[in-house]
């Protein structure tokens, strides 16, 4: 992420030579200095004079002059509403949707009411807990989605696992295993597994489980099913007040 924001610094410098630049000019310049670096969108923000730039699941600000670039929140003060998360659910749900569920371990229920997105560890405590509730999940009629984000990294004991799970002919039976603690004979072949933890990092995890919702709200950690319904069905955006986040952290090297 540090990578991508000094190389897209860099690039908005070269855009300060126009006066007036617009969607096509700032789109031309990034393809010229960032040619790996494809925006999906570029639009004109609520303010005057400011430009959304949406890369995968991340979006930035740029001043119509390419002077100036910009990272955070724009807050709308009159009706309080958080208008770049709003963008950014957007952004999440069509990344995901991009990679597809096929490149993911899909837990259905019978009758389905939503569907949520996990990144998961397999060594993660309340990933283990959350799993171990499944059944309750598929009863809500909550779909899950699951994709890996061993929290150690690549070439880890926790990502040869996830890439042991992907590999095994019934996957949903072996991530199950897996997460109840039993040792599956290692497993190689082409998978998905780093473009789950480039996904992950680009929406900023730094623990799992990691929920996305069906809105592409993010809920950092462990929630039980039942409630994980309620926030569904009222379209809440955010654990309520008062519930303590329940995930296991990123290791730090």
């Amino acid at each position: 992420m540090k990578t991508l924001l000094r190389t897209v610094i860099a690039t908005v410098a070269l855009l300060a030579t126009a006066a007036q630049a617009d969607p096509k000019a700032v789109e031309a310049a990034l393809k010229t200095a960032l040619p790996t670096i494809k925006p999906d969108t570029i639009t004109e923000s609520p303010i005057k004079g400011i430009y959304e730039v949406v890369v995968g699941a991340r979006l930035f600000y740029v001043s119509e002059d390419g002077r100036y670039l910009m990272q955070g929140s724009m807050v709308d003060l009159k009706s309080r509403e958080d208008l770049t998360e709003k963008k950014l659910g957007n952004a999440r749900l069509s990344a995901l949707q991009k990679l597809g569920t096929d490149k993911m371990i899909v837990f259905k229920p019978k009758i389905f009411k939503h569907f949520v997105y996990v990144f998961t560890d397999i060594d993660c405590g309340y990933c283990r807990k959350l799993h171990s509730e499944i059944d309750q999940y598929l009863k809500e009629g909550i779909e899950v989605r699951y994709l890996f984000f061993p929290r150690a990294g690549k070439d880890t004991d926790s990502y040869f696992k996830a890439v042991t799970v992907w590999c095994a002919k019934d996957r949903n039976e072996a991530l199950t295993k897996a997460k109840s603690g039993e040792n599956l004979a290692k497993k190689q072949c082409p998978n998905p597994i780093d473009e789950h933890m480039e996904l992950a990092s680009a929406m900023g995890a730094n623990g799992t489980p990691m929920i996305v919702t069906e809105k592409g709200a993010i809920l950092p950690g462990y929630v039980p099913a039942a409630q994980l319904t309620k926030m569904l069905e009222e379209k809440t955006d955010a654990l309520p007040e008062g519930v303590e986040e329940k995930a296991d952290k990123v290791e730090k090297k």
